[in-house]
């Protein structure tokens, strides 16, 4: 019987790239101060070989594991989804795996997380905690590991570095740009009220609407899903009087708010004018293409994970390093040209 093949070694990975055991070291562990053409020979010969570290093995020498927990709900609406796949992205490109859990939101939420993550020698968990449910796993997390919590609010925990999208600003960005396309009515079909989220764009809403002397209503809450954009939509065309501009809490809402519109023959945007949020795949193929709010997921995975590394170093963060990572509006063809004057 043949044997096993063995698994690659540091020292076969400096014997190909023809450098010493230490040098391959230093490019694994501090690649900046190895010179760019050795570096490079050493990744060739890591990947030619197929080596992986040996996380038990570095675990015994550093008292770090390379492996960080992550904590969602499990939800598969785009924006958590999106979240947690840039945040693994962004741990698997810095030399991390990712042990991902999922919490039931329930009474004994606490013990699963106790027994599937904390136990798991985790460096650090990030924690996507996207509505109130969450926050008695981070604050569970949060004894005894080093935690970053990925929201919109900062979850009452002490010793948690939070970071997140300015969903204020997106919502205002929303609101300004109606107005610069003359809208003087609007409404928001809101989100749920437990949701982070949720309530920043509301109040980004309002705050907005308030400031630039529009006539800003809100209708809800919905649930994130098409049915609740088109009932909600359906119960204002009930109503008898129609605004300039419908703004949807996601991108899914607003595509229950056109159906709605379109089965009662009124044209976007030249009856009402219509916006999302989210940039959902597939918004610009929309009929009308839907003008929305796009959040910078894959830069927000990156910031969480840097944080939580400064954590677990012990460094302080870079000045330059923000908490939070500003939208960006697209506007596309569901509302008016913005006016020039």
């Amino acid at each position: 019987m043949d044997a096993a093949p063995r698994r690659p070694s540091m020292a076969d990975v400096a014997a190909r790239a023809e450098v010493s055991y230490q040098t391959v070291s230093r490019v694994l562990n501090e690649p900046q101060v190895v010179r760019p053409a050795t570096r490079e020979r050493v990744m060739e010969a890591i990947s030619a070989l197929g080596y992986t570290r040996n996380r038990a093995a570095r675990a015994l020498k550093t008292t770090r594991s390379s492996l960080i927990g992550m904590l969602t709900d499990g939800s598969s609406l785009f924006g958590p989804a999106e979240t947690t796949t840039a945040i693994e992205s962004a741990a698997r490109a810095a030399g991390y795996s990712v042990l991902l859990t999922t919490v039931g939101v329930h009474e004994d939420g606490e013990r699963e997380i106790g027994s599937e993550l904390l136990g798991s020698g985790a460096d650090g968990i990030l924690v996507v905690a996207a509505h109130e449910g969450m926050v008695p796993a981070v604050a569970t997390a949060a004894r005894s590991t080093p935690v970053v919590a990925v929201s919109a609010q900062a979850p009452k925990v002490d010793g948690v570095e939070v970071v997140g999208v300015e969903q204020q600003l997106g919502a205002r960005m929303v609101v300004e740009h109606l107005a610069r396309t003359g809208a003087r009515s609007v409404v928001h079909l809101c989100g749920p009220q437990d949701w982070f989220d949720a309530r920043a764009r509301l109040d980004g809403f309002r705050r907005a609407g308030q400031e630039l002397g529009l006539e800003a209503s809100v209708i809800g809450p919905g649930d994130w899903n098409p049915r609740s954009g088109y009932e909600l939509t359906n119960s204002l065309i009930a109503e008898g009087t129609l605004p300039d501009a419908i703004f949807a809490a996601n991108d899914m809402m607003a595509i229950g708010v056109l159906h709605a519109l379109h089965l009662r023959g009124l044209r976007v945007p030249e009856d009402v004018a219509v916006v999302g949020f989210d940039n959902t795949v597939g918004a610009e193929f929309l009929i009308p293409s839907l003008t929305t709010v796009s959040q910078p997921f894959a830069e927000l995975g990156r910031l969480a994970l840097e944080r939580l590394l400064c954590l677990l170093e012990g460094r302080d963060v870079p000045v330059s390093t923000p908490r939070t990572l500003p939208p960006r509006l697209v506007a596309r063809r569901s509302t008016h040209p913005e006016r020039t004057h």
